[in-house]
């Protein structure tokens, strides 16, 4: 595979597969009460540890998978049950209700929500892994390896440009706009969650029974 024909197609699928665009609507509902500094940290620090998650199960994902006997299926489960459980609470507006006006427990808040759901399974979930993990098996050469390093940087900067983008929307909606936006982006994550869940499971079960 030439190296044109082998970046079009990592960047597709790592494009279509993280959804920079999908990826705003639940940032914006999860930031809404958090400053815009404090916005733009969550933001930079998601996708830094997605590009990081990317490359590490890039470089040793079939090492890892093997070594703790884990299967892309069982990802999906698990990130199909943490997306359920945030969407719930979004869904109850229960994220709106964590107090902002401490520092400590805003950057705690931040923190939290950078790493799980944003970065992981939100950004860099069960799909954009497995897309790593076999694409750097199809790059046979340093020079592919090199070329899907620098697609998955240039992918991952346009998602944190669509995160910073987002934040400079969420004044404007307002807390009652904020507050409503959680709740729908609540029912969404839930039904995602329930997509990432049966996608995982359907598999396993198929196994169990032999079903071809």
């Amino acid at each position: 595979m030439g190296v044109f024909e082998f970046s079009i197609m990592v960047f597709t699928s790592f494009f279509s597969l993280i959804n920079p665009l999908g990826v705003m609507p639940i940032f914006m509902s999860m930031s809404g009460n958090l400053s815009p500094h404090e916005r733009s940290r969550v933001a930079i620090k998601a996708v830094f540890v997605s590009l990081i998650t990317l490359i590490v199960f890039a470089l040793a994902g079939q090492l890892i998978f093997q070594f703790f006997s884990i299967t892309v299926d069982s990802l999906r489960i698990a990130g199909g049950v943490i997306f359920f459980m945030m969407g719930y609470d979004m869904l109850q507006a229960k994220i709106v209700r964590v107090k902002m006006d401490d520092p400590v427990e805003s950057k705690a808040y931040g923190n939290d929500i950078a790493i799980t759901p944003l970065a992981i399974p939100m950004i860099c979930g069960p799909g954009a892994i497995t897309n790593a993990i076999v694409l750097w098996a199809d790059a046979t050469t340093p020079t592919l390896k090199f070329v899907m390093v620098g697609i998955m940087i240039v992918v991952l900067g346009i998602t944190l440009l669509a995160l910073l983008g987002a934040g400079k929307i969420v004044p404007w909606l307002g807390e009652t706009g904020n507050k409503v936006m959680m709740r729908l982006m609540g029912l969404i994550v839930m039904v995602i969650a329930v997509e990432f869940f049966f996608a995982g499971l359907t598999p396993i079960l198929r196994r169990i029974l032999q079903i071809e």
